[in-house]
């Protein structure tokens, strides 16, 4: 007996302008002027995450028409993987080519939640460019994969600000 799924929605072409215009083509930095490449994308019906060559995040929200952008402290390194989820609080995690992982948990609207942006660094485990990333249904667990195949198990404790790594 075949599964029954959603029906698929199909919808008509938009090229999403207003998004690529928030993002910009060139950065400068010193004397140089550095060609910004849109490197990794993640969608879900609230926001359209954008990950880049110069390690900011574009994070869209459709709710708002809003654009906001994160960033890696530190060096300029591209971002490879962003995963969006949408629970009981707004996540996205992203990769760099250099091993790092960030998760950030979203502003909440609803009352008693997180009222402000707070990001949580997994960093040391990987060696190698992060290549996919996949959060449990309930936000409490992340995964993460490196392009010479080692997985990562991170737990979250977002209420009481941390990150355990296994």
């Amino acid at each position: 007996m075949a599964s029954t799924s959603e029906p698929v929605i199909f919808r008509e072409f938009c090229p999403l302008y207003y998004l690529l215009n928030a993002i910009p083509t060139k950065i400068q930095k010193g004397f140089r002027s550095i060609v910004v490449y849109l490197t990794a994308l993640d969608t879900n019906g609230d926001y359209i995450a954008v990950g880049s060559s110069i390690g900011m995040l574009y994070l869209y929200c459709r709710n708002l028409n809003q654009m906001r952008k994160y960033n890696f402290e530190g060096k300029m390194e591209s971002i490879t993987v962003v995963k969006l989820l949408s629970c009981f609080d707004d996540l996205v995690a992203a990769g760099t080519a250099s091993g790092r992982v960030a998760i950030f948990q979203l502003v909440s609207s609803l009352p008693g939640r997180n009222k402000q942006l707070r990001r949580f660094d997994v960093t040391g485990i990987h060696k190698n460019s992060i290549t996919a990333l996949a959060w449990s249904p309930n936000g409490m667990k992340l995964f993460s994969g490196d392009d010479k195949g080692k997985i990562v198990y991170s737990s979250l404790d977002l209420d009481q600000h941390y990150v355990l790594v296994t």
